[in-house]
């Protein structure tokens, strides 16, 4: 193997490297600052606005939006993983100094490592939405759509609260209605996006009991 061989590899590897460092970087800080932001909003937006600033759909969200401006998949995971990352320490760090507090460790934790299964999970669901071909350009706006779509579920169903149910439901549908490219992919993805809200259901209700089952409050 020759030096230049060598010295090629080396260069694209160090090139990868930095591009994964600058996506990272970027999404962290989004996701900061959407973490901060949705904790501020607690405490200033109506209680009929409340839900917006209290849901892990908003932030993943973040996670799919950083996925679409990097676009490479492989990029999309790491840019994903960061900006959920960001907006759990985010959160409870403007919870911790500016508010009252974060309380016990339990409920940071358990969201971190929500938001590291999520966040590559949704930022290669923002990558598909913008370069992948085929079922990908369905399932990533469905994906995304089915979270909000739960999210209406759960305050139907769950809480009670139909009026924010009312809410999550039409950004459910608008997400791959506005996202999709032809009015085929549109009618599809909004059938997908309302399968995935009902199984993502039954994920969530698991999900929640589980911070309970360790025996700690929020």
């Amino acid at each position: 193997m020759s030096t230049t061989s060598v010295g090629s590899r080396s260069v694209r590897a160090g090139s990868v490297v930095a591009s994964l460092a600058r996506a990272a970087g970027g999404a962290l800080v989004a996701g900061l600052f959407v973490g901060a932001l949705t904790n501020v909003l607690q405490g200033v937006l109506p209680d009929e606005l409340q839900a917006l600033s209290n849901s892990g759909s908003v932030w993943v969200a973040v996670a799919f939006a950083v996925g679409a401006v990097v676009i490479v998949p492989r990029v999309a995971v790491v840019a994903g993983g960061a900006a959920e990352v960001g907006a759990v320490v985010g959160y409870y760090a403007y919870a911790e100094f500016v508010r009252d507090g974060m309380g016990e460790l339990t409920y940071p934790l358990f969201w971190l490592v929500m938001g590291m299964v999520a966040g590559p999970v949704f930022g290669v669901a923002g990558a598909w939405w913008r370069s992948g071909v085929g079922w990908r350009r369905v399932a990533g706006p469905a994906m995304l759509g089915g979270v909000f779509g739960m999210d209406a579920l759960w305050y139907q169903f769950v809480l009670g609260y139909h009026g924010n149910a009312i809410g999550y439901g039409v950004v459910a549908v608008l997400i791959p209605v506005v996202l999709g490219a032809t009015l085929r992919l549109r009618l599809v993805g909004v059938g997908v996006a309302a399968v995935l809200a009902g199984v993502a259901l039954g994920g969530l209700w698991v999900v929640s009991e589980v911070p309970v089952w360790l025996g700690s409050g929020r």
